[in-house]
């Protein structure tokens, strides 16, 4: 059988895909929201210690789209015009896993995280990321996000039930079929299930705001920051189940804790999604998204998680309005050691 692996996001990256905003729905965010994108851009593709930059490719809508990206971005990024809806292509672009018949595109059925979200261009973005980079397509037959799903990189996968169970996206589906396939098209060997996500979060709790691999073994999450911490309860069963599972090597997970950006308030006057998990790594930097007071503290924590990176925090408020932040918006494709 054909070894596959979805690499953990600190191997080497041949491109990391994102999509510029656009979107009218962005409102009076959009401009913040495009500085902020231009930052933390900016940030994981400076070069590490091989001095080598990470590319980039920036799918544009339209010609003002392009226009904005090449503006902030320069040279630093490939254009391709393209449609999408909106640039969660994390969630609308594939899962990308080496295997030694050369990189695979894996695809799952997307709904608009539960039918909350429908754009015309987000159930086509994936193909087109996935021909841009030259991989060969794979579909599973049930909905499920890119965010929804964190690979160690060693064979272990961490995700939600109120994701990949909820009968807003799969009524039918069981945890059997998930794993079985997830083990033939990812290669994971083994799946640890979380139960909910953060409140406030419009994806039903994406694993990528709650729980994240640092390394193989290695699981960071966070911890309550201020009494009004709405999800305290929530961090404190995190952490529990964290700490009681195994990975696919048979080893129990040291778990990292790092403090929360508390209660953020999102237009309703509720909490909106803020989580300082939603990072990207570049060759040099883990770049962290930053809400407020809570993020300098954030980073020191984290960087006992990262010590081969410079962990830097970049603002992510106007990104926020939109419902997630710098791990939402891009899509990694690992270089194909096959």
């Amino acid at each position: 059988m054909t070894t596959r692996s979805v690499p953990h996001e600190t191997a080497p990256q041949t491109v990391i895909h994102t999509a510029w905003p656009y979107h009218e729905d962005w409102g009076d965010a959009l401009e913040g929201a495009r500085e902020e994108f231009a930052r933390f851009l900016t940030l994981a593709a400076t070069p590490g210690a091989t001095g080598k930059a990470q590319p980039l490719t920036i799918y544009v809508a339209n010609a003002e789209t392009e226009a904005s990206a090449r503006r902030a971005m320069g040279d630093r990024a490939t254009y391709v015009r393209a449609p999408y809806g909106d640039v969660w292509t994390r969630d609308t672009g594939p899962v990308f896993v080496t295997s030694g018949e050369g990189l695979k595109a894996v695809r799952f059925k997307f709904n608009g995280w539960g039918g909350k979200y429908d754009y015309p261009g987000d159930e086509t973005i994936g193909a087109v990321i996935a021909k841009q980079a030259g991989a060969q397509i794979e579909t599973l037959d049930w909905v499920c996000e890119g965010g929804a799903l964190e690979f160690d990189g060693d064979g272990t996968v961490l995700t939600t039930r109120d994701v990949l169970l909820n009968p807003n996206r799969n009524p039918k589906l069981k945890a059997a079929q998930v794993e079985a396939d997830l083990k033939r098209a990812c290669g994971i060997e083994t799946v640890i299930w979380l139960d909910d996500g953060l409140a406030g979060d419009h994806t039903d709790g994406h694993i990528d705001n709650l729980a994240r691999f640092a390394a193989p073994g290695v699981v960071v999450t966070q911890r309550p920051s201020g009494l009004g911490d709405p999800n305290t309860a929530l961090y404190a069963r995190t952490i529990r189940a964290l700490k009681a599972s195994k990975d696919a090597k048979g080893r129990s997970l040291t778990v990292i804790e790092i403090p929360s950006p508390g209660f953020v308030a999102g237009e309703d006057g509720g909490p909106a999604a803020a989580s300082h998990m939603n990072w990207i790594i570049g060759p040099r930097h883990v770049v962290m998204p930053a809400y407020n007071r809570h993020s300098e503290a954030a980073v020191r924590a984290l960087s006992h998680a990262f010590p081969d990176h410079e962990v830097v925090a970049s603002p992510a408020n106007h990104i926020l309005t939109g419902g997630g932040a710098f791990h939402c918006v891009t899509c990694n494709q690992p270089d194909q050691a096959g």
